[in-house]
């Protein structure tokens, strides 16, 4: 049977579709495992050098940064060099801290743009297979003068929705796994960010002023 070229685009939408679904589980598995190597959700060894740092274990703390290889240990460590490179500044750590911290979130944010774009186009390509699968079907009942076998027409449209379904499905899957992802850097974000304030100021007693 000769295809035409109306069936040979849907063709040629599924196979984006599929690339599409292989290219956000691939970038899913990538940022598990970034994440996994740099500690992301591990704050025990942080506040652990956090402690010795605020106790006055000073070359344990430093030292104990500069072994970790967790985001968290890099931030803790941008602040204890600023700290003693310039005493008694409390702006200057902070600086330090939070360029470094913009370097650990730009790479715990990369590819996630990649994701987006993931849950953008499959709605819209599984969208452009349903058209172009009914402009087909509705192109044969044209052609035959309405002789034509009903079932066929609804097998037709059935196989033109498939698009739209397998499109959306894709984005379901991007979105939950871009989301996932997200909420894990913006708790990554906070912890740095109290971390930085903890390392420079010292932490907050929740009980002061209680009384």
């Amino acid at each position: 049977m000769e295809l035409t070229i109306f069936q040979l685009t849907s063709f040629v939408v599924y196979g984006f579709l599929a690339i599409l679904s292989l290219f956000a589980v691939s970038v899913g598995l990538f940022k598990t495992i970034q994440f996994a190597r740099l500690g992301v959700g591990r704050r025990r060894d942080a506040e652990k050098i956090l402690d010795d740092w605020l106790n006055g274990r000073v070359e344990a703390a430093i030292s104990a940064a500069g072994q970790r290889k967790s985001v968290l240990a890099r931030i803790l460590q941008a602040v204890f060099s600023g700290v003693q490179a310039r005493p008694g500044d409390a702006a200057y750590a902070e600086e330090l801290s939070r360029q470094t911290a913009i370097v650990e979130l730009a790479s715990l944010s990369e590819r996630m743009r990649s994701l987006e774009m993931v849950v953008q186009a499959a709605p819209m390509l599984g969208l452009l297979g349903t058209v172009i699968g009914m402009i087909d079907s509705f192109a044969v009942l044209a052609v035959t003068d309405g002789a034509i076998d009903p079932t066929q027409l609804a097998g037709g449209i059935y196989v033109a929705l498939t698009t739209t379904a397998a499109g959306l499905s894709i984005a379901l899957v991007a979105f939950f796994i871009a989301s996932w992802l997200e909420s894990r850097i913006d708790r990554e974000r906070n912890m740095m960010e109290a971390l930085m304030s903890a390392a420079i100021h010292g932490r907050v007693d929740p009980n002061a002023g209680a009384g």
